[in-house]
């Protein structure tokens, strides 16, 4: 069993001329039905739903609160080492870049775990670039088992592995696993994954499947929206999100949507969201996913960040740096990020601007039992 099925099915789908001939009533009733089909959910991302972004809204509201409350959940991205294997036109961390490369040693992890907690927050999301070499299992192993003495929940945003390598993250410690496809079109991956490991769409796509089945709580999924056609990408991440809720019942299964930000390389996509786009693709993601989490990270704006919080968003980053060894006193030793942010604002400060929206800021939603 594999969604790559379902990619298959829809390599051909003619997607202009579906949303060409979408009509007002087509809208309408998909924003009635107490169930979206696949072909309601692709309804609603079409241009013609735009006209209904209102109701769309009201709709996603409705479902997040229902489903959620009034809270977003907070966390906050460490990242330990840059290096990478890859070529992938689009980041940062390309192996090809002239960037400074880093890997914190387990004093500057320890270093920078004390500075993060102290700012209150206790979800932690763990990145590296994809290099094995640099980066071992037991490498991953010996930073999971120190964070966790700090934070309630670790997750991991790596290199994609194989089952037994999260089992042996999980039982470190690790309790979350996002892994962005990046783009869905095959032959776009293709186009912009052009050497190293990640050029394998398979065994990217299958392992938000091999984290679940090793037993994580959470698996984050989505593309990153610039690399593909966005409607189609958007409309695929959805698909594959409710596949893995469907396959996956004991597991949490959420999104993210991150749009491009510029990366040392200056790559420019060749497709583009707008802010309405962006605020259509997650009211229709909330009203075809009412149980999914929905991700919104500090690559968007301050003020369009918090507008979303009432819009289906269910989680947001928050005091992000993207630079190896960004947050304690070595950070003007810190390696190059692999994007820029757009929200700089500090945890305090995006906490209040929840507060102020009316929602409850969350720094912690679970233990271990």
């Amino acid at each position: 069993m594999s969604f790559y099925a379902t990619v298959e099915r829809y390599r051909h789908f003619d997607f202009a001329d579906f949303f060409a001939r979408v009509t007002p009533a087509q809208v309408d009733m998909a924003l009635s039905a107490d169930s979206l089909s696949e072909n309601d959910f692709l309804v609603l991302l079409s241009p013609m739903a735009s006209a209904s972004l209102e109701q769309m809204a009201q709709k996603a509201h409705q479902l997040t609160v229902q489903y959620f409350g009034r809270t977003i959940q907070l966390y906050i991205p460490l990242y330990i080492s840059n290096f990478c294997a890859n070529e992938c036109i689009y980041c940062g961390f390309h192996r090809g870049n002239a960037i400074r490369r880093k890997k914190l040693t387990m004093a500057e992890i320890e270093a920078e775990a004390r500075t993060i907690a102290a700012t209150g927050m206790r979800h932690l999301l763990l990145l590296t670039g994809e290099a094995p070499a640099v980066t071992p299992i037991e490498y991953l192993e010996e930073a999971v088992r120190l964070l966790k003495r700090h934070f309630a929940s670790v997750s991991i945003e790596i290199m994609p592995m194989a089952e037994e390598d999260y089992r042996r993250l999980k039982e470190a410690g690790v309790d979350g696993l996002t892994l962005y496809q990046e783009v869905y079109d095959e032959s776009r991956y293709a186009l912009v994954h052009r050497a190293g490991p990640k050029t394998d769409y398979r065994w990217r796509l299958d392992g938000p499947e091999r984290g679940a089945r090793a037993g994580f709580r959470m698996v984050n999924i989505g593309p990153l929206a610039g690399l593909g056609e966005v409607r189609s990408e958007v409309f695929l991440s959805g698909l594959h999100a409710r596949y893995l809720e469907d396959t996956f019942l004991q597991t949490e299964i959420s999104l993210s949507l991150p749009r491009m930000n510029p990366a040392e390389g200056d790559y420019r996509p060749d497709f583009a969201a707008s802010d309405r786009d962006f605020v259509q693709f997650v009211t229709a993601l909330r009203c075809f996913l009412p149980r999914a989490g929905l991700t919104i990270s500090t690559r968007e704006r301050a003020a369009f960040r918090d507008r979303l919080i009432r819009l289906g968003a269910t989680r947001f980053s928050a005091g992000s740096c993207t630079g190896v060894g960004g947050y304690g006193e070595q950070k003007a030793d810190a390696g190059s990020p692999q994007f820029e942010i757009t929200d700089e604002r500090s945890v305090a400060e995006v906490v209040r601007a929840i507060r102020e929206a009316g929602y409850q800021p969350v720094y912690k939603d679970w233990d271990l039992i």
